[in-house]
């Protein structure tokens, strides 16, 4: 092992540096993700804190098709700087019947696009791709919830 990692260090030297293009996004599906109340638990340290719940909704995409499983939720945290973090954790559960847990995190800030760093958590299987794969999210409020598109890197 360690003369493999003598060599791979000697190549990394010695190959001309390349920057690499950016990657293009692909939508992979769409989450449309129905909401309860939002509960405001006051001021803390950090800011003020809410909890909203995730109550279901649907996926739908080239890539996945399902539900969103009722029981997740969305942290949020209101910064005195005006900007918002989230952290939202929850499951989809795709037509075959697979869970696959989503933890989505995001900062906006006034006036901001709205866009999150999703990451997947599948079993091994026919949607494990969503384990090695990255991805950006476009969120958008919409009656009753949001609908997240996650776009995947190519």
């Amino acid at each position: 092992m360690p003369r493999l990692f003598l060599v791979l260090t000697l190549f990394a030297l010695a190959a001309p540096a390349q920057t690499p293009a950016p990657p293009a996004l692909e939508l992979a599906f769409t989450a449309h993700v129905t909401v309860g109340p939002s509960v405001n638990l006051g001021e803390t340290p950090f800011g003020g804190r809410n909890f909203i719940p995730i109550t279901g909704g649907t996926v739908d995409g080239p890539r996945l098709k399902g539900k969103v499983v009722p029981g997740g939720w969305d942290w949020q945290l209101h910064l005195p700087n005006g900007c918002t973090t989230l952290s939202a954790e929850y499951f989809l559960q795709a037509e075959d019947g697979t869970l696959i847990k989503v933890l989505n995190k995001a900062t906006f800030w006034p006036g901001g696009k709205l866009y999150t760093r999703p990451v997947f958590e599948a079993p091994k299987g026919p949607h494990e791709w969503l384990n090695s794969a990255v991805f950006v999210g476009a969120l958008d409020v919409v009656e009753g919830g949001v609908r997240i598109r996650f776009f995947q890197a190519k």
